[in-house]
């Protein structure tokens, strides 16, 4: 329970069903945002606590703090080192809400954990069918759906959940549009009905990313060159981290002519600008790829592709390589693919699963 409205909602749906349920609040980050606010700051816990009470459940607190600087912080810093563009909510739902999160469910002998998210679990289809394209792999087990809210569903942010975690979970809001989602709140009378949204990460204050940078490593304020296609000197950065593929802002004016981010090259601290028809490719190669169903196609299979949360699906082919990577071609050039966001595979409405692109 973030103290948001979409997981106090999850909780009193789910005690509506008759559901025994504990509300739990995970302490995350030490940050001054998430202290006063935030996704797990004290008005968040004390908001969460107002709703476990109106609702007649109990409410706890635990402790992630050094499991998210472990695997959500500290690998944001080092992506932005390496000249990629990290998406830290990815690898906090896989390690942290799915995975310590389910353990200390365990510990409280909880059958499941409940979020308030937007998306939708489903059982094998009897065919083995997969959205009407026949699967080479038979029954795929726990099958993940975007959800019903096609401006909230959030699947893109869950592909990392494997049978497991599906097993373990559920998603009360995934048949519900946002819109329903209050007017429930509304009617419960619950204290956070009209509470606004967060858009941001939730320990970056003001969403500045340079300046969290700065101050957790310093050594990323490094200047270097900017350079064009031709690998002619036009001008000079003020360190790789702070920018991405496709940025525009930030790199000054060339030849009067708008000019964008298409490479960073880490190894000799390098900015390459160019043209906005730069910014555009066909294909991409990801790693650390997962599969919702825990196996990979066994051969090319025709999917669409999302390669950030916000930009919309692609038809594409997805050509499996050795281990855990894959080739993504796209029927239509994609702009501004970016290594270190990810890249999720749908089939239809379904999940199939993602990776990491390189």
């Amino acid at each position: 329970m973030s103290g948001g409205v979409d997981s106090s909602v999850a909780a009193a749906l789910l005690k509506e069903q008759g559901y025994d349920c504990i509300g739990i609040t995970m302490s995350l980050t030490c940050s001054t945002k998430s202290f006063e606010g935030g996704c797990c700051g004290l008005t968040a816990v004390e908001d969460a606590k107002k709703v476990a009470d109106k609702l007649g459940i109990p409410h706890y607190v635990v402790n992630f703090k050094d499991q998210f600087q472990q695997y959500v912080i500290d690998d944001f810093i080092q992506e932005y080192k390496n000249g990629r563009t990290p998406n830290p909510c990815v690898r906090c739902n896989q390690f942290i809400k799915f995975d310590h999160l389910i353990r200390k469910a365990d510990e409280l002998e909880a059958e499941y954990i409940a979020t308030g998210h937007y998306a939708i679990i489903k059982p094998p289809s009897p065919s083995g069918r997969r959205g009407g394209v026949l699967s080479d792999r038979g029954d795929e087990g726990l099958k993940l759906f975007k959800g019903k809210d096609e401006k909230k569903d959030q699947s893109y942010m869950l592909y990392r959940l494997n049978q497991e975690a599906l097993a373990r979970t559920l998603f009360p809001l995934g048949e519900f549009v946002k819109e329903e989602v209050r007017q429930k709140a509304k009617e419960l009378g619950l204290p956070v009905h009209d509470k606004e949204e967060s858009q941001e990460i939730c320990f970056v204050e003001d969403n500045n990313y340079a300046n969290y940078l700065k101050e957790k490593c310093p050594e990323v304020a490094r200047p270097g060159p900017i350079v064009d296609k031709d690998g002619k000197y036009v001008g000079a950065h003020e360190g790789i981290a702070f920018y991405t593929i496709g940025q525009r802002k930030g790199i000054g004016a060339h030849q009067s002519l708008p000019k964008y981010v298409i490479k960073i090259d880490v190894k000799n601290n390098t900015l390459v600008i160019g043209d906005q028809e730069d910014t555009f490719a066909s294909t991409l190669q990801a790693g650390q790829v997962s599969y919702v169903s825990g196996r990979s196609p066994m051969s090319a299979l025709a999917i669409k592709a999302k390669i950030r949360y916000n930009s919309p699906e692609a038809e594409a082919m997805l050509e499996p390589i050795n281990g855990d990577k894959v080739e993504i071609t796209f029927k239509k050039p994609q702009k501004s693919i970016t290594p270190g966001q990810s890249v999720v595979f749908y089939c239809g409405e379904e999940v199939l699963g993602g990776g990491i692109i390189n």
